[in-house]
This record gives structure tokens, sequence and C-alpha cells, in this order.
């Protein structure tokens, strides 16, 4: 600053030739370390050696501070540059056919296979709950780690595979452009669409996680047998609220519940809370108290509409025929009774919730920026592929 004060003063009172060699002066050092003037005294300099000199250096003065300001300046706006965090649309421009790619092939895997929708319903809660929603969730199992969708809170997890014909579909199109994390959370809002369910405008940008998160699933995703507190309070950590809990468990009105996670409340004495007449469904579909693991049993969580993601689930739940406990202390606990019966008398109320809550939890503490990566393989971390 000192220096700007003083050559603008006396460069008021410089005139042309006067001016031209004070700057001369002043870059004398500069010009002679890079061997613009080698040997040349300043006596022996004519007025219009000055000139040119003086521009010269001018010039090479303005280009180092320039350089310099744009260097000192770049990584700020680089950093800003790449992590814009979520967003809405946020491959419109490297890959603006991403959106409509994963919401065709959903569309045509639900014609073929009909239980794809449920699977990536759960994909949701099953990856974002767990941390971060970075498809940690995908991940296959290696020597050294165990995969997620290995541990019994993901019992009855499937259909992987055409998540992977989703990816596939999207990277013959953008390659390495449209991360595993964002195709895992599109497929779930168009597969909503599918059953039935609202759309939901959902942000995009995550980034793929490296490593599965196995040995700390049981503290983050709550258990069917676990209190409703507990239950809210792990819900409750990723900021969603006591009605978006209620809604979120309403995804229990598609789907099947498979016969190892009831048993017990039907044998060896059935559960006295359970509605009679829908008792008598769950024997004839759970005939053994010890099922066969190989073997497929399952109960409809909704036989009225078992495809259909509909509020006939906070119906069947006020009348003693939900198959989980927590489905009947969804029901009976003073903290979430009064918005069962809401959502059991209004859809639009239940739908409303069910998007807060489902958008929620698909920006729970997202990979962004330079964070992870965009995964070849979604089950295959790029380092192993």
């Amino acid at each position: 600053m000192l220096f700007k004060a003083q050559m603008s003063k006396k460069s008021h009172k410089l005139q042309n030739h006067n001016y031209w060699q004070f700057l001369f002066s002043l870059s004398l050092h500069y010009l002679r370390s890079t061997q613009v003037i080698k040997s040349k005294g300043s006596e022996s300099v004519s007025f219009s050696e000055y000139r040119e000199m003086g521009s010269k250096a001018l010039n090479l003065f303005l280009f180092a501070i320039i350089a310099f300001s744009t260097l000192s300046l770049k990584p700020a706006f680089a950093e800003n540059e790449e992590d814009t965090g979520l967003v809405m649309n946020f491959y419109k421009d490297t890959c603006p056919q991403a959106e409509d790619i994963i919401r065709e092939q959903v569309k045509l895997l639900y014609k073929r296979h009909k239980n794809t929708a449920f699977s990536w319903l759960r994909n949701i809660f099953h990856d974002c709950a767990v941390q971060s929603c970075d498809a940690s969730l995908l991940l296959d199992s290696t020597r050294r780690t165990l995969s997620e969708k290995e541990t019994d809170r993901s019992f009855g997890l499937r259909n992987f595979r055409y998540l992977d014909t989703i990816k596939e579909a999207v990277e013959r199109e953008c390659p390495g452009t449209v991360s595993c994390a964002d195709i895992l959370v599109l497929s779930a809002r168009d597969g909503i669409v599918s059953l039935g369910g609202p759309y939901i405008p959902l942000k995009t940008g995550r980034r793929d996680g490296r490593k599965s998160r196995a040995d700390v699933v049981e503290q983050y995703l709550p258990d069917h047998n676990e209190s409703i507190s507990v239950v809210l309070d792990r819900f409750g950590e990723m900021g969603i609220d006591t009605p978006g809990v209620v809604a979120l468990l309403g995804a229990h009105s598609v789907g099947r519940t498979h016969c190892v996670k009831l048993v017990h409340r039907l044998y060896p004495e059935v559960d006295p809370e359970l509605n009679p007449d829908h008792v008598e469904h769950m024997l004839h579909k759970c005939p053994d108290p010890i099922p066969d693991p190989k073997a497929v049993q399952y109960v409809r969580n909704d036989r009225g509409t078992p495809m259909k993601l509909d509020n006939n689930y906070y119906r069947n739940i006020l009348e003693n025929k939900g198959l989980l406990i927590v489905d009947h202390q969804l029901a009976t606990d003073k903290k979430t009774k009064p918005y069962v019966k809401k959502m059991a008398k209004n859809q639009d109320y239940f739908f409303k919730h069910f998007a807060r809550a489902i958008t929620t939890l698909s920006e729970n503490n997202p990979l962004t920026g330079t964070k992870g990566e965009i995964r070849m393989q979604c089950s295959v971390a790029n380092k192993h592929h």
C-alpha cells in the first residue's frame, strides 16, 4: 500500500519523459534479472528507450500481479466450483438424459418384475439411513469386509442385479458421470410412482462411498422388534420428525414380510394383540415355528392393496392387523397414534409427510464435490474393479 501511495504521488509530479524514467528506474532490477536489459547504464538510455522499456516493465509488472492474483484465488474458486452440494438436476450439463434413462429403466423393470419397485423403496432406507446416502449398501463383500447386504438388518433385500442394469444403461450414454448413489435415490423416487405414490422431486450430486458400513448398520437401522421410542430417536437423528417416521413406516403398505421375522408372534402362542381374523391367514402362510431358511415363506403386508402404496396400511394397523411389533406399536403409542389416525383418514396427508421424510432421508450426509468417487460398477469400489 505504501509503494502504491508513493508511486501515485510521484506520478502526478512527473511529466512525459520523467514518468517513463521513473517507471524504468523502479523496474530496472526486474528487467535486468530477466535479461531485458543487460549492461546499459541509465545515463545512456534515450527518452524513446525509457518509454519502451518502461512500457515493457509495466506490462510485465501487471502480468505478474494478475498471474499471482489468479493463482492465489484459484483454489477458493475451484473449491466452490467442485462442490455445489446437492442440487436439482445436477447432471443437466454433463448428462442431461440421466434422469430420463433411470425413469424409463425403472418402468421397464417394473413391467417385467413388479417386486423391483419394493426393492428400490427399501434400498433408499437401508442405504441412506446408515451414516451416509452413498450407495455403500450396494458394495459386495470382499476378503476383508462384509457387505451391508449380508447383514441381518438387510434380510430379504434383493434385485441388486437390476440396479446394475440401470447403471449400465446410464453408463452407455454418459460413462463415468452418474453415481450409483444418485441412481439408488432416483430409482426409489420413480419406484414410488410405479407403486401409485407421489412424485417427489429429489436433488442429485451424490458421490459413491468406497467402503461397506456393515459394522455400524445396527447402530443406525432400527429393528422391527425395538420400541417405537428407539425408532423415533434413530430417525430423529437424521432430522425426520414424528409424523415423518409414521409416514415412512407407511412403506409397509407394499411388499411382504418373511415368516422368520414374525413367527415369534405366532409361536409357541399367538400374540393376543393380533386380530383373530388375521391370525388364521398368518398361520396359513407361516405354518412352521422355525421356517426353512431356503423356503420363501412370507405374508403380504397389506392383503387389500399389496401392490399399491396407500394409506390402507394405517387402517390395518388400527385394526391390529400389523405384522411386525413396530406396526402394532405405531398404532398404539400415544406419540404416534394421532398421526396414524390422520393418515388413515387422509391419503394426501400421508403423502405430504411421506414425501418430506423421503427427501430428508435422501439428503442424509451425502458425499459431494471431490469426496468419494463415481463407481464404474455399483457392486465394486473403483480401486478393486
